[in-house]
C-alpha cells in the first residue's frame, strides 16, 4: 500500500513530537517535510525562540528532510501567509495533499488552518485533536519522551518555571487552570529525546530573559 505523502508543522515542542510519533505509528502518511517558521533576524524558532542550530539536531535525528520558512523580526500576518503560501504552491507541485498539525483543541487556529488550505486542494490533518491533555502530558512522559520548557508567559507561569524539566514534578506543581499542555499559550517546550530520534540530544541551560512579554530560557548544544 502506498503512504499519502505529508507534510508536519513542526515547532519542535512535545505537541510536534506527539504528533509524529502518531503519524509514523499509523504507517499511512509518508512524512517528507518537517515545516518550522524561523525568524531570520534571531536564527530562532519563532515563538519558542530556539536556536535553530538546535533545530537541526532535532531534524537530523529524525531522517525527514528539515522545511524552514523564514520570517523577519515582527513580521505581520500578511508576511507570514505569504510565505506560507509559497511553500503551498511547492507542496502542490510535488503532489502533496496533506499537511500536519499538533493543535489540541484551540477551534480558532483549527478554523484558521482550514481556511488558508481551503482551495489549495491540501487537506489539515489533526491528529491529537480533541485527546484529554492531562494523559496526553502523562503519556508523552511514559513514553521516554524528555523535554524542557524555553518559553513561559509570566502571567500563568513564573519565571522559574522557565528551563524546567518537562516531567511529573513539573506537571504536579503547575498552578490551577493552566494547561498541562500548554495548549493556551502557557509555554513552550523543546524535546531533546524520544522514540522518534536516533539519539538524544545533548543540551545545557543558558540563561533566561524577559523578552516581548515572554521569559525565553536559552537553551544550547553541548559540545
Amino acid at each position: 500500500m502506498t503512504k499519502e505523502p505529508l507534510v508536519l508543522s513542526w515547532s519542535g515542542g512535545k505537541d510536534s513530537a506527539l504528533t509524529l510519533h502518531t503519524i509514523l505509528s499509523q504507517d499511512k502518511y509518508e512524512v517528507r517535510y518537517l515545516l518550522t517558521t524561523v525568524t531570520k533576524d534571531y536564527g530562532r524558532i519563532s515563538m519558542h525562540g530556539v536556536r535553530e542550530e538546535l533545530l537541526s539536531e532535532q531534524v537530523r535525528r529524525t531522517s525527514i528532510n528539515s522545511d524552514i520558512a523564514y520570517i523577519s523580526k515582527g513580521a505581520n500576518n500578511e508576511e507570514y501567509e505569504r510565505v506560507m503560501m509559497d511553500r503551498i504552491k511547492r507542496y502542490q507541485g510535488e503532489r502533496i495533499a496533506n499537511v500536519a498539525f499538533g493543535d489540541l483543541f484551540l477551534e480558532d487556529i483549527r478554523k484558521y488552518r482550514e481556511q488558508r488550505m481551503s482551495g489549495t486542494g491540501i487537506r489539515c490533518i489533526f491528529p491529537l485533536w480533541g485527546k484529554d491533555t492531562t494523559k496526553l502530558a502523562h503519556d508523552f512522559i511514559k513514553m521516554g519522551f524528555k523535554a524542557i520548557l524555553c518559553t513561559v508567559d509570566p502571567k500563568k507561569l513564573s519565571k522559574e518555571f522557565a528551563g524546567k524539566e518537562f516531567d511529573e514534578n513539573f506537571l504536579s506543581s503547575l498552578p490551577q487552570g493552566v494547561d498541562p499542555c500548554g495548549e493556551n499559550g502557557e509555554f513552550h517546550t523543546f524535546v531533546y529525546e524520544g522514540p522518534i530520534y536516533d539519539s538524544p540530544i545533548p543540551i545545557r541551560r543558558g540563561e533566561t530573559v524577559l523578552r516581548d512579554g515572554f521569559y525565553f530560557s536559552d537553551i544550547l548544544l553541548r559540545r
